[in-house]
């Protein structure tokens, strides 16, 4: 891997400092798998309790994380886009009991569909929150010698994935290329749905020359060698990361068992 850190059998180069520190420095492979234990545990039921019981533990947790608010406003606004949405839809198009509320055809509102509305949307943000923040800062390098060397996936589709994220960031910058220089032409100022078609073309065109350019190079450099490759950097799963997995693990389990205590837990 191409990202600064300790080189297998090369003494004398360390990790920086600020890598050490804190949640940044657990592995993201411990977060994924924490989290996905964490969706586990709390889609065995579709109870307010659990669900609001797990968002207020992770609302406690969560300044651990030292995320600006902004940032993790920003960063969770599909998440907080989603939820009201389904919340709604199943509101209208739930399964009805209990007292009816309004009722157009499929579109019906009663009692059971409003709480099964509220434990469903409590449930969405308390799996959403943490898979986006605990992901916030993640470097793509590392999560990717994770995948590799504690998950084994295989070797070329990571090291692909990889390379296809690091691409990600420069279409932002291929886009206002464009647009500059066919404002330069005299070509950008009227037809703007024209405009924005052609493009999308060329920056379609533009990626796939630079796909075809990096492929190319990546297997150049032997990232698609047969046999066992070696790697920049040991990922390691120690305390911290089992730590992390602990933790999102009790969460889950704190809330199934408040809502078994509370006799709201429905199998």
């Amino acid at each position: 891997m191409t990202a600064p850190g300790t080189a297998a059998g090369l003494p004398g180069r360390s990790v920086p400092p600020d890598r050490v520190r804190g949640v940044r420095a657990v592995q993201p492979v411990a977060s994924l798998l924490g989290v996905l234990a964490l969706g586990v545990c709390l889609v065995l039921s579709l109870d307010v309790v659990s669900a609001a019981v797990a968002l207020v533990l992770e609302a406690l947790l969560l300044p651990l994380l030292r995320i600006p608010p902004r940032t993790l406003l920003l960063r969770t606004s599909p998440v907080l886009v989603a939820v009201p949405l389904t919340a709604v839809s199943i509101v209208l198009y739930g399964r009805p009991s209990g007292r009816s509320w309004f009722d157009l055809g499929f579109a019906h509102v009663t009692d059971g569909s409003l709480e099964l509305a509220l434990a469903t949307a409590l449930r969405v943000l308390a799996v959403g929150l943490p898979a986006v923040a605990l992901f916030v800062r993640v470097d793509p390098t590392d999560l990717a010698d994770g995948l590799a060397q504690l998950l084994r996936l295989p070797a070329r589709f990571v090291l692909g994935a990889l390379a296809a994220i690091r691409m990600m960031t420069l279409l932002g910058d291929d886009w206002r290329q464009l647009g500059m220089a066919r404002r330069a032409r005299g070509v950008a100022d009227t037809g703007r749905l024209r405009r924005g078609a052609s493009m999308a073309f060329a920056l379609l065109v533009l990626a796939l020359r630079r796909a075809t350019t990096l492929a190319v190079a990546m297997e150049s450099r032997g990232f698609g060698a047969p046999g066992r490759r070696t790697w920049a950097r040991t990922a390691r799963f120690a305390g911290p990361e089992w730590a992390m997995v602990g933790v999102l693990v009790g969460v889950g389990l704190v809330s199934i068992a408040v809502a078994v205590g509370a006799g709201t837990w429905r199998a």
